[in-house]
């Protein structure tokens, strides 16, 4: 078994409309609506991981869903590293639905 220092981080992980056993790694209440790896990798930078991005790249269950992946520098076990980005991930999503509401506000006067 190969052993490396990156861990490869897959939008599906954080997905709350996906099953376990559909790739979802992380709690129901941890997971987000359609994450997008533009925003794992601002998560990923937020926590300062060294991180690498491949936007073309789609997850081995489903190959030809080119959604992305990340893949980042292991200094604890990929687990820990999944879950923290998951935190990180939820408050990228409540500030992008605040600068949505400001907006659609915004244009409503």
């Amino acid at each position: 078994m190969r052993k490396s220092n990156n861990a490869i981080i897959w939008p599906v992980y954080f997905d709350i409309n996906k099953s376990k056993s559909e790739g979802r790694r992380v709690p129901k209440n941890k997971a987000v609506v359609n994450p997008k790896i533009l925003e794992i990798k601002e998560a990923a930078d937020n926590l300062k991981l060294e991180n690498d991005i491949s936007p073309t790249a789609g997850y081995p269950k489903t190959p030809w869903i080119k959604m992305g992946k990340l893949s980042v520098k292991k200094n604890e076990p990929k687990e820990q590293i999944i879950l923290k980005l998951a935190d990180q991930l939820s408050k990228i999503k409540i500030q992008q639905q605040i600068e949505q509401q400001k907006q659609t506000h915004h244009y409503k006067k």
